[in-house]
């Protein structure tokens, strides 16, 4: 039972130039901060906030998915790993958000930011 053995350098640069467009799209926002985006308020947070999570999901996603061999397992073992991941991600952004907001509000009087 011999496994074939095939190449996977288009595969590799497919991820890698995927994965670079998306940095570089956070890395753009992050050092230009644009005002419509930064300065207004969506869900608890500002648009930028949410772009930036929802690029990070989105990288997380594309690393399990290529460099876990993910597309190569079954259906159920992908989603089992994936959405448990997404929940937990989405649940420390959820606890992460009402809990610096809170302490924005209690400590905003009291600290100079």
């Amino acid at each position: 039972m011999a496994h074939s053995h095939e190449s996977n350098v288009k595969r590799i640069w497919n991820v890698f130039f995927v994965l670079s467009v998306i940095t570089i799209v956070e890395v753009f926002l992050g050092i230009y901060k644009p005002e419509s985006l930064h300065l207004t308020n969506f869900l608890g947070t500002s648009p930028l906030n949410w772009i930036f999570i929802i690029l990070t999901l989105a990288k997380a996603y594309g690393i399990t998915w290529a460099f876990m061999h993910m597309e190569g397992e079954k259906k159920w073992f992908r989603r089992s790993i994936v959405w448990t991941a997404v929940f937990l991600i989405c649940y420390l952004v959820t606890l992460l958000l009402i809990e610096g907001g809170y302490l924005f509000d209690t400590l905003g009087p009291l600290v100079q930011w």
